[in-house]
């Protein structure tokens, strides 16, 4: 990190609190080299742990990894199959790491139509790491927006249809509690990569006052500085929530 950069970022002040970052670009990075795209997800841990550890850095305590969208259960069986068994193996081979840097993890989306052997590793992951301090890593895995929101509908319908909760109580603060972020706060910052520019379902309702961030970067080449670079430019905006500055 250059001496002018890292000079702004040691301000703690308008650094966010929590950061979403779409990881876009691990299968293009694979093919620009002629390479299968499992590869591209392979060398994506690189940048996860660099984004992680400059979180850490900066003592921002929320970063949320948009690991594997609902959506992606449509792609090609083979190519699902394979990011299977990279989530296995990977979650296993990194839980003392993560562990042992004093991380928290914590899990978002539909788990339940991962395999029994992963849902089991996620549970093993939250729980070893549910007493850590230093950040709390959310993954969402098997996440869209959308379900999360109509999920949430459903739970507060049925209460209303038990006679437990009347039409007047439901507000944003009551609807954020039904939703799988409840215990996390709306995310500051959304970080794109590889130069597209939209949401993809991603947190919509925790990103509703977001600032958002599209680099061209591919997510296997992106590095701490690059998020510091996205961190500086964060600083610069001035964010009005609505009101006026």
């Amino acid at each position: 990190m250059n001496t002018r950069l890292e000079k702004n970022l040691n301000k703690n002040d308008n650094i966010p609190r929590h950061i979403a970052i779409i990881m876009d670009g691990n299968g293009r990075w694979a093919e620009k080299r002629g390479k299968l795209r499992i590869c591209g997800y392979k060398n994506a841990i690189h940048s996860i742990k660099d984004a992680i550890n400059g979180c850490k850095e900066l003592g921002i305590p929320y970063i949320t990894l948009y690991v594997f969208s609902y959506e992606n259960w449509n792609r090609p069986k083979e190519e699902i199959n394979q990011l299977m068994n990279l989530f296995h193996s990977h979650f296993k081979k990194y839980l003392k790491e993560m562990d042992d840097s004093n991380i928290r993890i914590l899990t978002i989306g539909e788990l339940k139509k991962f395999s029994y052997n992963i849902q089991k590793d996620l549970v093993l992951f939250v729980n070893q790491t549910k007493h850590n301090t230093s950040i709390t890593l959310v993954l969402a895995l098997s996440y869209g927006s959308r379900i999360e929101i109509i999920e949430a509908t459903k739970k507060i319908a049925k209460q209303v249809s038990m006679g437990c909760l009347s039409i007047e109580e439901i507000d944003d603060s009551f609807f954020k509690k039904n939703l799988y972020t409840k215990d996390i706060p709306d995310v500051d910052l959304v970080i794109r990569t590889s130069g597209e520019q939209r949401l993809s379902n991603f947190l919509l309702w925790q990103s509703a006052y977001a600032e958002l961030y599209f680099t061209d970067i591919l997510w296997p080449d992106f590095r701490k500085q690059d998020l510091f670079a996205a961190i500086e430019n964060y600083k610069r905006r001035k964010r009005r929530f609505g009101k006026i500055a």
